[in-house]
């Protein structure tokens, strides 16, 4: 199976500066876990999940003042379409990410979360790589 496979195409999008709240609401109003950050200043979109809200309400930070931009994840390995999910979940595992953005050429067309990849071998009746 491919990341095309079970990639969401639902790429919910925030700025960095938007508020953590706004891109808690936009994450949730499309059942997401991840908002892929653009940034017309950066040579690549970043991602904001829900683990970074978790640690900045954690750490006492106010989510109606704090912005994405102070929280993403940036400088991140992006998952090609047509890779295999053997290989999206060994990047993600090397890289320590719950969720990877999907791009074909310079466009993004979907993020893949470990999630994804579990349903897809479950539902396949496929185990993890070698086995």
């Amino acid at each position: 199976m491919e990341v095309r496979d079970g990639m969401n195409e639902i790429v919910v999008t925030v700025g960095p500066a938007h508020t953590l709240r706004e891109a808690a609401r936009r994450m949730s109003e499309r059942n997401v876990g991840a908002a892929v950050v653009v940034d017309l200043e950066q040579p690549g979109p970043g991602i904001f999940t829900e683990r970074d809200l978790l640690r900045a309400d954690g750490a006492g930070k106010d989510i109606d003042t704090e912005v994405v931009g102070d929280h993403l994840s940036a400088n991140l390995i992006y998952a090609r379409a047509d890779w295999s999910l053997e290989t999206a979940a060994a990047e993600m595992v090397r890289g320590g990410f719950r969720h990877v953005v999907v791009v074909e050429a310079d466009d993004v067309v979907g993020i893949l979360s470990m999630r994804d990849i579990v349903r897809c071998w479950t539902s396949a009746g496929e185990g993890a790589a070698g086995t």
